[in-house]
């Protein structure tokens, strides 16, 4: 169930279980990311980099290596302040970039925590790291309740938002479904589960699947640090 809007959740309270969607999402690649789980949101993303099916974690990567992936190039978002954020505004951090939403239940909170876990493994490293929440919920995500909500995980930790055609257009972008689903009289949203993380240069290096753990990701990370350095 969601959340009212007059009532919003403890963001670490609830654990996560995967978005469901119908069967005839599955039809499209985008829904598919949603749809068929991380198995094959991975296959399909490992397919559009070039990286063939499931075997593409490569190179000692724990997640999939999608490097070389002609997506996910750059976004044009507003952080909590009304700056206008970019990938460029990061170069020199690796990045680990999430879409969601402050009211989902579950798969937000629980990657969010995981994220803040990832943070804590890292040590010094972390101050090169920086991870992104960007919402696909603007109408209801205002730049103070995503600045309160990411604290609530890690003061570090950036959110971001657009209108609804930026918002389409960095979905579309990222390869990111989706959708509003009624409920009642109010509405929740299915999204894809997966995480994005960038190296240092800029460059969109890995898929990491929602049922990754924080060492394995940490792991990954202090990879793509280490190949900076």
């Amino acid at each position: 169930m969601p959340f009212d809007d007059h009532d919003p959740p403890d963001p670490r309270a609830r654990r996560s279980r995967p978005h469901a969607a119908p069967a005839s999402a599955r039809r499209r690649f985008g829904r598919a990311l949603v749809a068929a789980g991380a198995a094959g949101a991975l296959a399909a993303l490992g397919a559009l980099a070039g990286c063939g099916r499931e075997g593409a974690r490569t190179a000692g990567f724990r997640s999939m290596d999608i490097t070389g992936a002609e997506f996910g190039r750059d976004f044009a978002l507003a952080d909590p302040d009304g700056r206008t954020r970019t990938l460029a505004d990061f170069r020199g951090r690796a990045l680990l970039i999430f879409f969601g939403f402050t009211q989902c239940p579950d798969v937000c909170p629980t990657t969010l925590t995981r994220a803040s876990e990832v943070m804590q493994r890292l040590g010094t490293d972390a101050d090169r790291v920086q991870v992104i929440f960007i919402t696909v919920d603007p109408e209801r995500d205002t730049p103070e309740l995503l600045r309160e909500y990411t604290k609530a995980f890690d003061a570090r930790f950036l959110g971001l938002r657009g209108d609804l055609a930026a918002t389409e257009a960095t979905a579309r972008e990222f390869k990111v479904f989706y959708r509003k689903v009624p409920t009642g009289s109010s509405y929740t949203m299915d999204h894809t589960a997966l995480s994005f993380a960038y190296d240092p240069a800029g460059r969109l290096r890995l898929a990491v699947a929602h049922e990754a753990d924080a060492e394995q990701v940490a792991a990954d990370l202090r990879r793509l640090l280490a190949e900076a350095s």
